[in-house]
């Protein structure tokens, strides 16, 4: 039997610390990874016989810095079909173009979440690619803070912004829920935004993100010497939050042990540091997000119940985007709104078949998915308007044909907007000569069978014409 060969990943990257973390995460998939340190010895390795056996490449936008898309168009003509990752410290929504125009199949800010990193590493090169390519890249537009940025009218969700809006003015801790990707970040700091703390920086904590063993020392920090490697005194997230806003994300991956002592410090109002002999008073406003509802976790042993109750004295919990999706279309113009704001980028419309198409997807990274998809889409049209064509990767699963809406409520409604591009509803007069516009064109201008689909009579038909000031021949 043939030996099984690992698949070869190319890291360019001159930071050794970093180049072993990567190497060791890829390791864990099946990864083998080769190192170059530089531009030329990157495009010299495409030439050799380890080189034509690629997969991937990671690319650090700091080892050529200014020229990194320059590389990326190199090695994309050299290798057209090898997906390439670019590593940045950069937030500029302009590189983030740059580089995917350059060819990037993905555009990841650093630090980088491990998580994050192997799903767009996966997502590059799997087969399933056209459904997860639509990656997270949400980084390259910082959320507004405020409960006006949160678009949608869906009951739930409605509901949902309610409670948190109502909390964010106590002192109680608050639990978020919710898949990923629904926005429970962008909540924390819509809540935070409208505290009483407001003026108080917020720290944000993602626990995935931190190896097991050193989210105790993160939270509560050390004293110098308390364990091997803690050469100097580091102060914990909870002291440092003192006085201001302390957010959890991910909460649901805190190790039992942990969950004990920040149990024990909320109970008490303090924090004792690994390694000290006393501990200090702190005044700490707790939120704390989870993918999983806690009080599952609990229920199988996997949460400590009283923490779940002590973090979930107010908890909020968001809906998934295929549970509202009649929002797509106000969440859709928003945010074509404010890609349209990025240097490089223009706002565009978007054609009612796309939006069909959209609306037609269940979107299983909710709302960030949805965003990912047309910060892309936008990147690469050359037109005024989004259409289908702009989502191959949605055609790809969904196929073209109109029975991909059928059934969905936004089959009849796709071509009339409800909202705003800010997310608030249109003036009514406006909805109407929307309609009264979309029949006229549905029924090709035969006017009674227009008044009598809208159930109204053909003079005031022609009175509304008029009044709105439309042309029958629209």
């Amino acid at each position: 039997m043939a030996e099984y060969e690992q698949r070869l990943l190319m890291l360019i990257d001159d930071e050794p610390a970093q180049s072993r973390l990567i190497s060791a995460l890829a390791a864990r998939e099946g990864w083998r990874t080769v190192i170059a340190q530089d531009a030329e010895t990157a495009i010299a390795m495409l030439g050799t016989r380890q080189g034509m056996q690629l997969s991937a490449i990671i690319l650090d936008q700091w080892v050529p810095g200014d020229d990194a898309c320059a590389l990326i168009s190199e090695l994309k003509s050299r290798r057209p079909a090898l997906p390439i990752l670019m590593i940045t410290a950069s937030t500029s929504p302009l590189l983030a173009v740059e580089a995917m125009r350059a060819g990037a199949s993905d555009y990841l800010v650093k630090p980088v979440a491990p998580e994050r990193l192997m799903h767009a590493l996966r997502s590059a090169t799997t087969r399933e690619a056209a459904r997860d390519e639509l990656a997270p890249l949400t980084e390259k537009m910082p959320s507004r803070p405020d409960f006006e940025s949160m678009i949608g009218a869906a009951p739930n969700f409605r509901k949902a912004l309610a409670v948190a809006a109502k909390a964010a003015r106590g002192h109680h801790p608050v639990l978020i829920e919710g898949e990923s990707g629904t926005g429970k970040e962008m909540l924390v700091r819509a809540m935070h935004a409208a505290s009483s703390r407001a003026k108080m920086p917020l720290r944000l904590i993602n626990i995935s993100g931190i190896p097991a063993n050193s989210i105790e020392s993160v939270l509560f920090g050390h004293e110098k010497g308390a364990f091997p490697g803690a050469f100097e005194r580091q102060v914990g997230a909870l002291q440092h939050a003192d006085g201001a806003t302390l957010a959890l994300d991910e909460v649901d991956c805190l190790p039992m042990s942990v969950q004990e002592r920040l149990l024990e410090s909320i109970r008490k109002g303090d924090v004792r540091p690994i390694g000290a002999r006393h501990s200090f008073r702190i005044d700490v406003r707790l939120i704390s997000s989870s993918n999983l509802p806690l009080a599952d976790l609990a229920a199988t042993g996997n949460f400590l119940p009283e923490l779940a109750e002590a973090l979930g004295h107010t908890k909020v919990t968001l809906p998934p985007l295929r549970e509202r999706s009649g929002d797509i279309p106000a969440l859709t113009r928003y945010f074509l709104a404010r890609i349209g704001e990025q240097p490089g980028l223009r706002e565009l419309g978007i054609t009612d078949g796309a939006l069909s198409l959209l609306a037609a997807y269940d979107w299983p990274e909710n709302v960030r998915q949805l965003q990912a998809a047309l910060f892309r889409a936008s990147v690469f049209c050359d037109g005024d308007a989004l259409t289908s064509e702009d989502f191959p990767q949605l055609l790809a699963i969904l196929g073209p044909g109109p029975s991909n809406v059928a059934g969905n409520p936004l089959q009849e409604s796709a071509g009339v907007m409800l909202y705003t591009p800010d997310g608030n509803l249109r003036r009514l007069e406006d909805i109407e000569a929307d309609v009264i516009r979309l029949a006229i064109g549905l029924y090709r201008g035969r006017m009674t069978e227009v008044a009598r689909r809208l159930g109204i009579g053909r003079s005031t038909l022609y009175r509304k014409l008029a009044d709105l000031g439309i042309d029958n021949a629209a």
